[in-house]
């Protein structure tokens, strides 16, 4: 703004010494200056009012709340956000958009996240969520508005807006919103891109099949079983008996050759193999050697 305060409407060489002087010139001088002064107390007050300080003023509260204004042509540098640790929690979990960019939650059982006070209609925002999954038993699940990206979440399952996890650990997710929240495009951002690469593992007996691994091997001293749940479309998972004394039954949860039912795989001996392809949620054997299926 330009400031009202006329440093000019102060004659300075008034009184002249030494002679006698007319009364207005001091009425003058002196109303120009109480006016300036109430120029100068008015604009201190509006900039203490609305200014973005470094620090609190004297006897005030630090408050930089910016109210929705446009900060534009700016180079930022060494920026960071809020960090709201929610602790252990199970159940519906509320997560408050306004306490902070970045929060945190360890499972303490299954938990449901519930997202509020997203910015208005027409303007975008995001929050990340870091959850430490304590139990494998625990799920996540997500409000019904989520619907955008959440679908190639591994383990995650479309019909109630539910992720299961395979094994214990954290887990980051990122909601973005431009209309309020009536519809949530949800990323993870440390999903394993391995079911996709050269990856393996040694299953074993009672053991959940990984979907992080393309590859799962074994040799069974005892008969042995394992569960394949659903995979991620075009995801591809191989398995080789390649040893034991012994055999391996893996059960698919969602086989093609059951319409997406329950199947089974039978390995008897060592060199029995398959692969197997997700494909339109449901896994179908696309490469077999000896195995058996029913």
């Amino acid at each position: 703004m330009t400031s009202q305060i006329n440093p000019n409407n102060i004659n300075g060489s008034y009184p002249v010494a030494g002679q006698d002087n007319n009364s207005q010139g001091f009425r003058d001088n002196f109303t120009n200056t109480a006016t300036n002064f109430q120029y100068a107390a008015n604009e201190i007050t509006d900039l203490q009012n609305n200014a973005v300080l470094k620090a609190p003023l004297s006897g005030t509260t630090l408050n930089n709340n910016m109210n929705g204004s446009i900060l534009s042509n700016a180079q930022l540098q060494q920026i960071s956000a809020t960090f709201v640790n929610l602790g252990t929690l199970g159940g519906s979990i509320p997560i408050n958009y306004q306490a902070g960019q970045y929060q945190s939650v360890t499972t303490g059982g299954p938990i449901s996240l519930n997202i509020s006070n997203w910015p208005s209609a027409g303007v975008a925002g995001w929050i990340t969520v870091q959850i430490y999954v304590s139990d494998t038993s625990h799920t996540v699940t997500f409000q019904s508005n989520v619907i955008l990206n959440a679908i190639g979440i591994q383990g995650f399952n479309p019909d109630n807006n539910t992720i299961t996890f395979n094994s214990i650990g954290f887990y980051t997710f990122q909601f973005v919103t431009y209309d309020n929240g009536s519809a949530v495009t949800v990323n993870q951002f440390n999903q394993s891109l391995q079911p996709f690469n050269a990856s393996s593992e040694n299953l074993t007996n009672g053991m959940p099949v990984s979907l992080n691994v393309t590859t799962d091997y074994f040799s069974p001293t005892v008969p042995s079983t394992a569960v394949l749940s659903a995979g991620i479309n075009g995801q591809i998972k191989t398995f080789s008996m390649i040893g034991g004394t012994s055999t391996m039954s893996i059960t698919v949860t969602n086989a093609g050759w059951k319409n997406g039912l329950p199947g089974y795989i039978a390995f008897n001996a060592a060199g029995d193999g398959c692969i197997l392809q997700s494909i339109n949620g449901n896994w179908f054997i696309i490469g077999n050697n000896s195995i058996t299926i029913s």
